[in-house]
């Protein structure tokens, strides 16, 4: 809202909020087949067992989950899980990968030449 405004139309806007975040329920566990993103323990399970992962690969696996059949370019991982800490010129995307691919299975997390990652 830009100054100066009415206090009636702060309350209409805050009501309005109100309303719709009331009608949408929250997401809490993730799901891609057998794969499963628990965001409120933070737990990832894979085929019956616990898979553990550190933050920046579990913040990825969300951005994939949550993105899951959209291809993610290298900039877009990158700017979500890194922020504005990061090198584009780095290979960090692709060491995650491979971490992900690791403690998933390789099949997981696929790749799209010249494009980026995605979740099939």
């Amino acid at each position: 809202m830009t100054k100066p405004f009415r206090f009636e139309e702060l309350l209409a806007r805050v009501r309005l909020r109100l309303r719709t975040a009331a009608r949408a329920p929250e997401v809490t566990m993730l799901h891609s087949g057998d794969l499963t993103l628990d965001l409120r323990t933070r737990r990832v399970r894979v085929e019956n067992r616990t898979v553990d992962l550190t933050a920046r690969e579990f913040m990825f696996l969300e951005l994939l989950l949550r993105r899951q059949g959209q291809v993610l370019s290298r900039e877009q991982i990158l700017s979500h899980v890194w922020g504005y800490d990061f090198d584009p010129g780095s290979n960090i995307v692709d060491v995650y990968v491979r971490a992900l691919r690791k403690k998933l299975g390789t099949a997981r997390v696929e790749t799209v030449r010249g494009m980026g990652y995605r979740l099939p």
